[in-house]
């Protein structure tokens, strides 16, 4: 049974109908970026230990600072949000002292757009430089046609996961760069594995139906790549469910471009490969 092969143009077609709306999303109405990318103000605050993140953002939103971020280190708060002017933290700073008590005022400064779009450009250039690397990498390692199938792979990752965070308006920052950094290196280690066993099994078995050659591989590694994604799923999970709210986009980030990364590389990068070959 060539399973992952027959089935392969259906694979494809779940794949497009899944990033083609994230593509018109993305053309239509963009991302959502978050002051990393936009520029805005960070305001320093310290107040007794026990008041909670939660809390602090609950009373921003009632100023309307909803998108206001969040961050705690022992009794000192960091608070990124909008570009605010004096007047404006001042109302922030009255408000914090109506709840809390015992509030002191650290410090506030901007950061401009200018610095926001520079973060930007270097995230993309991070992204494309890993992608080129892993093109030279595999294509050395193995040969040219698994390169190119495996970037091929990796794109179809990206723009699932950019697609979603755009059909749903889901805010960037910077942790969302190191998520998919993460997510991309993850989701090509997951393919280099079965594309390692379809080289070993082609050395073994050279004159084995090609198709049911890569099929074999897949089945070979497939336990092993359920297990993978399961055991690192599970943990994302419970960090999720119980992490701060600081953390909850990074790790939803991780937790879509773990599953993605996972059908990608059983169900997109191989049969590519195939296609490739039958074509070079």
């Amino acid at each position: 049974m060539q399973f992952f092969i027959e089935k392969r143009k259906i694979f494809y077609i779940i794949s497009l109908l899944i990033i083609i709306p994230g593509l018109v999303s993305l053309v239509t109405k963009g991302l959502n970026l978050g002051i990393d990318f936009t520029g805005g103000s960070i305001v320093q605050v310290k107040m007794e230990s026990s008041v909670q993140s939660a809390e602090v953002r609950s009373v921003l939103k009632k100023i309307g600072l909803e998108r206001a971020d969040v961050s705690k280190s022992g009794s000192e708060f960091l608070i990124r949000t909008t570009e605010l002017d004096q007047e404006q933290t001042r109302e922030l700073l009255d408000a914090l002292e109506s709840k809390f008590k015992n509030v002191e005022f650290l410090g506030a400064e901007s950061v401009g757009a200018s610095i926001g779009k520079e973060l930007a450009n270097k995230a993309l250039m991070a992204v494309i430089i890993a992608a080129l690397a892993m093109l030279v990498y595999i294509s050395l390692r193995f040969e040219w046609t698994f390169g190119v199938s495996a970037v091929i792979a990796e794109i179809h990752d990206i723009l699932f996961v950019l697609g979603i965070f755009s059909i749903f308006q889901w805010e960037i920052n910077t942790p969302f760069i190191a998520a998919m950094l993460t997510i991309v290196g993850y989701s090509i280690n997951d393919t280099i594995v079965i594309f390692d066993r379809i080289r070993e099994n082609l050395r073994l078995k050279r004159k084995e139906d090609r198709a049911n050659l890569v099929n074999r591989s897949i089945f070979q590694s497939l336990t092993r790549s359920i297990n993978t994604g399961l055991t690192s799923l599970f943990a994302l999970i419970a960090l999720f469910a119980f992490g701060g709210g600081n953390i909850k986009y990074f790790v939803l980030t991780m937790i879509i471009g773990f599953i993605i990364g996972a059908y990608s590389s059983i169900f997109v990068a191989s049969p590519i490969w195939y296609d490739l070959k039958n074509r070079a």
